[in-house]
């Protein structure tokens, strides 16, 4: 079972102006993360817009992040598809990166899969990365399929590297179910920044965040605050950055982010569309969130 615990980023991708990686600014981040005392990174997640990146990127960003990492932190690498067939074949790629903690993926998207399909989908992919451990990641919001408890419990029961999840339904109702049915051992991390208080005091195991790409020590303490049973400094912090938790929504993620980071003079803020930066309105608003946080001058 995954060792795991505590408080992941679900890390950008920095491009420069002509819409590359910005391989430079990635490695600063990486280190930045580290230093800032960050658990897990995970790379190439929606936060990291790898539906934009071609699949050559998606492996080089993953391993320019394990290499600066050197060993310090777990480094995970979203792999996602709607086409299990097309998953698979992703499946023979993610094995051959050295040093890869474990893989992240999530719902099939568009399709609209039922449960049993779901089962399937996850099940042929856990069983071709094997034995990398298999963290699924449950975002109905952007998937339109909902990953139930019972299915997840299935999962766990059929594959022994099915050994986490990321479950960002928003629903606090599975969170309990989850942590009432799977067995011990499988780790729950929240996948919404402004529910992790609740999530933990359910039972989940920590938190891939959003938010601690702008503030990575910050959100580690919060985490680890719940999970030692220190309410009064977990909901200080909460209640500190829980606008800024919702700020990083104001417009679709992860443009909010990246403007804020633009602002801490940590990357660029350059997009790959369909996505494009915040609107004028939006990042006046966040300019000033980021100065009255005290992320800028």
């Amino acid at each position: 079972m995954m060792e795991t615990v505590g408080c992941g980023t679900a890390l950008i991708t920095p491009f420069k102006a002509d819409g590359s990686v910005d391989e430079a600014a990635l490695r600063a981040l990486v280190e930045w993360q580290i230093g800032s005392g960050i658990d897990f990174l995970v790379m190439c997640g929606s936060t990291g817009e790898a539906q934009t990146l071609d699949e050559d990127e998606w492996l080089r960003v993953t391993r320019l992040a394990i290499e600066a990492a050197r060993g310090r932190v777990p480094v995970w690498a979203g792999c996602t598809h709607n086409s299990t067939r097309a998953l698979l074949r992703l499946a023979e790629e993610v094995k051959k990166i050295d040093g890869l903690s474990a893989v992240l993926t999530a719902n099939p998207y568009y399709n609209k899969p039922s449960q049993e399909g779901q089962y399937q989908h996850f099940l042929a992919f856990a069983r071709a990365v094997a034995p990398l451990p298999v963290v699924l990641y449950n975002v109905p919001g952007r998937t339109a399929a909902n990953l139930e408890p019972a299915t997840v419990k299935r999962l766990a029961d059929a594959a022994e590297n099915i050994v986490a999840i990321k479950e960002a339904s928003g629903k606090l109702g599975q969170f309990a179910e989850l942590a009432h049915t799977l067995p011990k051992g499988f780790k729950i991390f929240s996948g919404d920044d402004g529910l992790t208080l609740a999530a933990i005091a359910t039972g989940a195991h920590g938190l891939i965040s959003v938010a601690s790409n702008e503030i990575p020590a910050e959100t580690t303490r919060m985490v680890r605050a719940a999970l030692d049973n220190d309410w009064e400094t977990a909901r200080a912090l909460d209640k500190k950055y829980g606008q800024l938790f919702e700020a990083n929504f104001w417009e679709s993620n992860p443009g909010p982010v990246k403007t804020v980071l633009k602002l801490m003079g940590k990357c660029g803020l350059t997009l790959r569309l369909p996505l494009v930066p915040p609107s004028e309105a939006t990042q006046v608003k966040l300019q000033k969130l980021a100065h009255e946080l005290g992320l800028t001058q």
